[in-house]
């Protein structure tokens, strides 16, 4: 029997793309290996189609991605968003307007809740769409920002996560219409703003890693039990704290962080960092600087690990299947 396919083969593939000398056997090994069961772990049957039909798109054969893309969409029905994007994108470069116009429009109400749903703009701009694509990335942003305005988010992690999303939708928006040579109009100005503002929360950076203060299970525990003032700084669950800190380092990327991970806390580290500093451990900046201070192999976590690698958190499982979903909910 032929070797599994493996989702490290999968992301060499998608790597080489069209600069292969021969883009047709990548695909074919791809296909084969779905035909044949061979894909290593059956979550990753959509993510192998979907190289797939990157590579062919490159190669300008755009009927047969067209059928990968749809095979991707019946593999793997409860999580083909992404797919159906590209099968749209497809459909409108075959001429297809009115079906490919159809399957972006049921999932245009994703830009006001998903970051990762630019995919549905990219394809409108890049199948000639641009103008559709400006007039949605603005009624998402008058989506959330009306939502904003009235508070209506569930919580500060909701506010959070709107915030993310006004930054991204206002900085594609800005360059489509620049790319228009349309003049500046009010929100190409917050794109402007907000922009500045990233650059100058990045600027003050430290040279080395960007970190953020994360707490183990136990530890969160240990640390709300013995300075129980922290209750309000930190999220009702542990599952929650994990997916603050994953959404946070995904906003810190998407604003053009690098080198980015997590600095692992323990009570007892903090309590003394505390002391020898003379200074609050219930105080926000203490805590900055404890994490500042973390520099060994057992405290600093790397950020983002591979999709197969073992998640960060220190769950035990792997990266795709742990925190990796939890920055898009």
């Amino acid at each position: 029997m032929s070797e599994l396919l493996t989702a490290d083969r999968i992301d060499e593939i998608d790597n080489l793309g069209s600069k292969s000398p021969d883009p047709a056997a990548l695909v074919a090994e791809l296909v084969s290996a779905v035909d044949e069961g061979r894909v290593a772990d059956p979550d990753d049957t959509g993510y192998a189609l979907l190289v797939a039909v990157d590579i062919l798109k490159q190669a300008g054969d755009l009927a047969d991605a067209l059928t990968l893309a749809t095979r991707a969409i019946a593999e793997q029905p409860d999580d083909n968003t992404y797919a159906r994007g590209v099968r749209g994108g497809l459909l409108l470069r075959l001429g297809r307007t009115d079906e490919g116009m159809a399957e972006l429009t049921a999932l245009r109400p994703l830009l006001e809740t998903d970051p990762d749903s630019m995919y549905l703009i990219d394809e409108l701009a890049e199948s000639g769409h641009a103008d559709t694509a400006v007039e949605w990335l603005t009624g998402a942003l008058d989506a959330i920002l009306e939502r904003t305005r009235a508070q209506q988010h569930a919580s500060e992690d909701a506010q959070d996560a709107a915030a993310a999303m006004i930054f991204g939708l206002a900085q594609h928006r800005h360059d489509l219409r620049e790319e228009q040579g349309l003049p500046h109009d009010e929100y190409d100005n917050l794109a402007d703003r907000l922009r500045a503002a990233s650059n100058h929360a990045l600027d003050a950076l430290d040279d080395g890693p960007a970190t953020l203060l994360f707490w183990p299970p136990a530890e969160l525990t240990a640390l709300l039990l013995r300075w129980p003032a922290l209750v309000d700084s930190y999220p009702a669950t542990w599952d929650e704290h994990r997916a603050q800190t994953e959404r946070g380092l995904v906003v810190t990327s998407e604003m053009g962080g690098t080198d980015l991970g997590v600095a692992v806390g323990t009570v007892a580290g903090l309590a003394a960092f505390a002391e020898r500093e003379g200074i609050d451990p219930t105080d926000e900046e203490t805590q900055d600087a404890y994490a500042d201070s973390l520099t060994g192999p057992d405290d600093l976590r790397a950020w983002p690990p591979g999709r197969n690698d073992a998640c960060w958190c220190g769950s035990g499982a792997k990266y795709k299947k742990c925190c990796l979903p939890r920055s898009r909910v």
